[in-house]
């Protein structure tokens, strides 16, 4: 979950719209008051937006607090929806969340049922990269099929590959598996990056691809022992861990 900015909503009246939260305002000024944030609250205007996952965001302009709820949450449990605003303002406030909240709205987001859900929307609205696995300087179509070959005994299909659009400062690759594709942090592709650099973070998306993340017991588990287990055999995994640890952006 995140709080990012972003501006403020078009001209409609607080509290009209199709998209408003029913009940939405009544619920956040009880979690204010229940975490016990200091001084008058503010206005709420709380909307469903349709998000590709389960985001939630909150803006704080004067007295107003925007709210936008991803629209997963549209047929939630009401107690779902105390559980993200909780989150939300705790993290706004610096306050501490109810641990009951927090486990609610973790048991409400690794349920199948969500976990499905969010599939599919992230099939329908999430942007596709486009398939350019050539960058500058490397190129991702023949590194895959190498390392399929090697490792995988050409197990794997070809998904989607191309580089980030802008520099990732917080991670290197990302398997997107509702959207079939690997995109590599564009950071990479520069020439003082050696192949074998960029062949470990293709084989550890790859990895993702053949071990998909499991959600069990209210917990995420995206690098099982086993997966950790094979992404050691990669055969230049000590050389490529020391260069990325002294590697500038990171």
């Amino acid at each position: 979950m995140r709080i990012p900015r972003f501006r403020q909503p078009g001209s409609k009246q607080p509290g009209q719209g199709k998209h408003t939260v029913p009940g939405g305002e009544r619920t956040f000024h009880r979690i204010y008051t229940r975490l016990g944030c200091e001084g008058r609250p503010p206005h709420f205007v709380v909307e469903y937006h349709p998000y590709s996952d389960l985001t939630h965001t909150i803006r704080l302009r004067e007295d107003v607090a925007y709210v936008r709820l991803s629209d997963v949450l549209r047929d939630a449990p009401h107690l779902v929806v105390e559980a993200a605003a909780a989150l939300l303002l705790a993290r706004l406030y610096r306050r501490r969340p109810p641990k009951e909240l927090v486990e609610l709205y973790r048991e409400f987001s690794y349920a199948a049922p969500t976990r499905r859900r969010l599939l599919e929307l992230r099939q329908e609205r999430a942007r596709r990269a486009e398939h350019r696995p050539a960058g500058v300087h490397h190129d991702l179509e023949p590194l895959f099929a190498r390392i399929n070959q090697e490792y995988f005994q050409d197990a794997l299909p070809l998904p989607r590959l191309g580089w980030s659009k802008r520099v990732w400062r917080r991670q290197l690759g990302c398997f997107d598996p509702a959207l079939e594709q690997i995109v590599i942090n564009r950071q990479l592709d520069r020439q003082i990056v050696p192949e074998y650099v960029v062949a470990y973070v293709l084989y550890h998306e790859m990895l993702h691809q053949k071990h998909p993340m499991r959600f069990a017991r209210c917990r995420r588990e995206s690098h099982s022992p086993q997966f950790r287990k094979e992404e050691k055999r990669f055969a230049d995994y000590n050389r490529a861990m020391k260069f990325l640890a002294r590697f500038p952006a990171y």
